[in-house]
């Protein structure tokens, strides 16, 4: 049946990869593994994101710190912060170009309205023209001189007496527009407050500035402030959403007043003067007064230094006042989020990502993207593979489980390309697992009949006819395998050396295999594990992925292995008796009474206890079979000497392939073929 497709346009809300609780285990399964740490390794999954099945991928905090630079990076290569006073400056020569031209357009009107006038009334008329004149040219000659800088412009402006009122309507708009810029910097959602404040509502300002001081002084004493009092009497000036305690209230000022210093400090000297003008031309020196003294409460009472910074632009594109504002705020967010973004990325606590902020500042994608991130955790114990004990995150069984079948996947996967498994049967037997293969019958077998053998025999044998006519040895049945039952002891390695070259993980790797092919194919089989270094320790199956090689200690001791693992044999009457050792290093370490001796290069007492112990094992019928990681002359002369002592085999392999020889030889000794 063919597929249907559906095609449309990308706007950027399409869930391109849909994030699964499996993908998740297959992900964290190596970084387990490694270091056995599953907190250290979700952390690592939320760094570098995860990989999609079909090269979708879902993007990590690494990528969403490139992305927040990168939007950083945008915004100053883009603007030219110096041109802020573009905008009041062109609405400055608007106002004097209104001005002007109101005053000619007064003058010609009272030309004509003196050329029109009685004889009787025309000198009088002439002499407010002659005032009227004089006034002109003194307001012209004023403007003319006025300040280039748009502060001094507004402050001569501010005394200057309009004749136009179209231009004097204008001008007002723009103070206006100023102080509410001004004011906004410092106290958000204060917009609609600002437009057309009377010199009334300034003194109402003045004073709220003067109680909100007072209140922050009464902190910094130590006394407990009465903000509700406060917020009933000048909430009002807060908007819709004012904060709801002194703490909200401080954080919102803090971060309106380190923008506007940001802003400051981000600019050329120059235009720093001219703001600074400006803001003089503007507020009446009370107002700045009271300014300043919350701007010094609050950087006692909370420190701005994470909030506010120097921004060297480098763009062109102009911007107004408001907008710089706005870039101020932008930029700050984005500074804010990196923070976030270090710390989760430190700690692993993904709730502390602020996904909205994601959102306001980054978009949409990079949004989901965080979300997604926010429910790792949560998905894979929903799904089972973890659990939180206290503050730590653990394996659940079934994690354990996923992460053993990844491993042994993984070997068998080695082994298919490499070919290897086909062994050559020698014994054959009249019970067990069925091999695929037939053999003819014979007195005694089990009757367990391959009837297509058996009929194209006779068919063979007494050609076409209907019906066919079986003979006695026309008769094949289904070749059988016996299994035999296996006890073993695999001896981890966890000697310094092993993981510092990069050994350690390999043999894990191998370890966490055998344990889950036994488990799953051979559930009548004993597997026991220990691990070694200056001691050696049993190791329950189920601990395996968290196991880590002995980076404090040095010490090889095969000796207390063997010792512990004869113990554990012991136990097992029937079937194959077998050590497995996975090691890169001969013994430099055993036991005398009930401690570790340790002698490096290997002392002769050391290779000597441990080959007695190895005698004790071939007498009680135990093969060992040992995989050296390292060729070094010392382990294999000590190797050498063991396998003389044992019969068993020694293998040299390196790392990458461990897994496979491991695994074949484990199935090649448990299974054999008897007639």
């Amino acid at each position: 049946m063919p597929y249907l497709y559906r095609y449309g346009r990308w706007d950027g809300t399409q869930q391109v990869f849909e994030l699964d609780d499996e993908t998740l285990m297959e992900e964290l399964s190596e970084d387990i593994m490694a270091h056995g740490d599953v907190g250290r390794a979700i952390r690592n999954l939320l760094q570098r994101g995860v990989r999609g099945r079909e090269g979708d991928n879902l993007e990590g905090l690494r990528k969403l710190m490139e992305r927040v630079r990168n939007r950083r990076q945008e915004n100053l290569q883009r603007y030219n912060l110096d041109s802020m006073f573009d905008d009041i400056k062109e609405r400055l020569q608007q106002v004097v170009k209104t001005e002007k031209e109101g005053i000619e357009r007064r003058l010609g009107e009272a030309k004509e309205k003196v050329a029109q006038s009685p004889e009787a009334d025309r000198a009088q008329m002439q002499k407010l023209m002659e005032m009227l004149e004089q006034r002109a040219n003194k307001s012209k000659e004023r403007l003319d001189n006025l300040p280039e800088s748009p502060g001094g412009a507004i402050k001569e402006l501010s005394e200057y007496e309009f004749m136009d009122t179209e231009a004097q309507r204008q001008f007002q708009e723009l103070l206006d527009m100023l102080k509410q810029q001004m004011l906004q910097n410092t106290f958000q959602n204060m917009k609609q407050q600002m437009q057309g404040m009377t010199p009334g509502d300034m003194a109402g300002l003045r004073q709220m500035l003067k109680d909100l001081n007072e209140m922050l002084h009464e902190q910094m004493m130590g006394r407990q402030p009465n903000f509700q009092q406060f917020i009933d009497k000048y909430g009002s000036m807060f908007g819709d959403n004012p904060p709801q305690n002194l703490e909200e209230l401080m954080e919102q000022l803090a971060r309106q007043i380190a923008q506007m210093q940001s802003l400051m400090e981000s600019m050329s000297p120059e235009m720093r003067r001219e703001l600074e003008e400006m803001m003089g031309s503007l507020l009446d020196p009370e107002t700045m007064d009271e300014l300043s003294e919350l701007a010094m409460a609050l950087e006692q009472l909370m420190p701005m230094d994470d909030m506010r910074g120097q921004y060297p632009f480098r763009g062109e594109e102009s911007l107004s006042m408001e907008q710089a504002m706005e870039l101020m705020g932008q930029l700050q967010g984005l500074d804010e989020l990196e923070r976030q973004v270090q710390d989760v990325a430190q700690t692993g606590n993904i709730d502390n990502l602020d996904t909205d902020k994601v959102g306001e500042l980054l978009g949409e994608e990079a949004k989901r993207a965080a979300e997604a991130l926010k429910r790792v955790t949560e998905m894979l114990e929903e799904a089972g593979y973890i659990k939180k004990k206290g503050s730590k995150l653990e394996l659940t069984p079934k994690g354990i489980r996923k992460i053993g079948q990844k491993a042994l996947r993984e070997v068998f996967d080695q082994l298919k390309r490499d070919r290897l498994g086909q062994h050559e049967i020698h014994i054959r037997g009249n019970a067990g697992e069925d091999t695929g293969e037939t053999k003819l019958y014979e007195f005694g077998d089990p009757f367990d009949v391959d009837l297509r053998r058996s009929l194209t025999n006779a068919v063979t044998r007494g050609g076409a006819q209907i019906p066919i006519k079986l003979a006695p040895e026309d008769f094949e049945i289904h070749r059988l395998e016996e299994v035999s039952q296996a006890s073993t002891c695999l001896l981890l390695d966890q000697s310094r050396s092993m993981g510092m070259f990069g050994s350690f993980l390999a043999a894990k790797k191998v370890a966490i295999a055998l344990y889950t092919l036994i488990h799953s194919q051979f559930p009548r089989d004993k597997l026991y594990f220990i691990g070694f270094s200056d001691y050696a320790i049993e190791l329950k199956g189920e601990d395996l992925p968290e196991v880590n090689w002995n980076a404090w200690v040095s010490g090889t001791n095969m000796h207390h292995a063997f010792m512990l693992s004869r113990k554990l044999l012991s136990k097992e009457k029937v079937g194959t008796r077998q050590i497995i050792v996975i090691t890169d290093g001969e013994p430099t370490a055993h036991i005398e009474g009930d401690r570790a001796y340790f002698a490096y290069p290997p002392s002769f007492r050391t290779l000597q206890e441990t080959l007695k112990e190895v005698k004790r094992c071939t007498q009680e019928g135990i093969v060992i079979n040992t995989f050296m990681l390292e060729s070094s002359s010392y382990l294999l002369d000590f190797v050498d000497k063991m396998t003389r002592i044992n019969k068993g085999r020694a293998f040299y392999t390196t790392p990458d392939k461990l897994g496979k020889f491991v695994l074949v030889d484990y199935l090649s000794n448990r299974r054999k073929r008897v007639e």
